[in-house]
């Protein structure tokens, strides 16, 4: 199931959805309406809809199993990230692929050997972008954005102290994301991430999430970046130093997890930043970012 919040037009609110067979989107509430089955979430709400998990997604099956064509053609709607305001930052997870661990290595010599624990940071819940909303250059705070493919998994059911062995049943689902960086904002700071990777509109995701059981081996995927074209990123999440259930298992450790938190799991080598000579991205510039099964994002940098 791939669902996704939308809207009908600028002046309308924010709905979720769900992606017909046909490939238009079907609203939620109003084929519930229409089959006159009972929702226990708020249909208007991505992050309830998560929470009430396996009850949640049976209700929308009921919902949507007489529905012949989607109410709306994809291409006549808006679609949001389906998250659109994250109830906190959002978890990110640095050095996750061993190439690009290797190919930064110049900037940090200081660092050069693989940690034994993921390296966690964080962006803020502004950065989120649609997955094809224009992308902020914020030029005179940066001239060093770059790209960062990467796949990012949704909290369903929460937890703190999860086990490795359970940690792949606290997954709801999956989307593409674009951990978009300014780098010598990232630099300025300590060498700390967070302020760099979060500037506004800086994390362009969805363009839906796809349920976890139907995404038949997250392990096994292949993301791809392309900058005008150009393919930039090209692995395979096989290539995951940490895994996802070591990912969720060290994260939760002492710290709770909920409902609709999100966490984006690495970007592979082929950053603009340790290319030679470097590569940024400028405004007019289209970034492409996909993940197999998953989806493709299309973003626009603007000034």
């Amino acid at each position: 199931m791939k669902l996704v919040t939308f809207s009908e037009s600028a002046r309308k609110p924010a709905k979720t959805g769900v992606i017909g067979t046909d490939g238009g989107v079907i609203d939620i509430a109003r084929a519930a309406k229409s089959a006159r089955v009972a929702l226990s979430f708020d249909a208007g709400d991505m992050i309830s809809l998560v929470a009430s998990g396996k009850k949640g997604l049976a209700a929308i099956n009921k919902a949507i199993a007489k529905v012949k064509t989607s109410h709306h053609s994809l291409a006549k709607v808006k679609l949001h990230a389906p998250i659109p305001r994250p109830r906190k930052n959002v978890f990110c997870v640095g050095w996750n692929y061993l190439d690009h661990f290797n190919e930064g290595a110049q900037a940090r010599p200081h660092v050069q050997e693989m940690p034994t624990h993921p390296a966690f940071f964080s962006k803020q819940p502004l950065t989120v972008n649609s997955p094809y909303g224009n992308v902020p250059a914020h030029g005179g705070v940066t001239e060093k954005l770059d790209w960062e493919v990467e796949l990012a998994l949704v909290i369903g059911s929460g937890g703190t102290n999860i086990t490795e062995a359970h940690a792949m049943k606290h997954v709801f689902g999956y989307m593409v994301a674009n951990d978009v960086s300014a780098r010598e904002v990232q630099r300025h700071h300590g060498q700390q991430w967070f302020r760099g990777k979060s500037l506004d509109g800086h994390l362009p995701m969805g363009p839906w999430i796809v349920t976890a059981a139907d995404v038949r081996d997250p392990n096994n995927l292949n993301l791809q970046c392309r900058v005008n074209g150009v393919v930039k990123q090209s692995s395979n999440t096989q290539h995951l130093y940490f895994k996802l259930p070591r990912i969720i298992a060290e994260l939760s450790a002492g710290i709770t997890l909920e409902a609709g938190d999100i966490i984006l799991t690495g970007t592979p080598s082929g950053v603009g930043h340790a290319r030679t000579p470097p590569e940024f991205m400028k405004p007019g510039d289209i970034m492409e970012t996909e993940v197999e099964s998953i989806g493709l994002l299309r973003n626009k940098i603007v000034r």
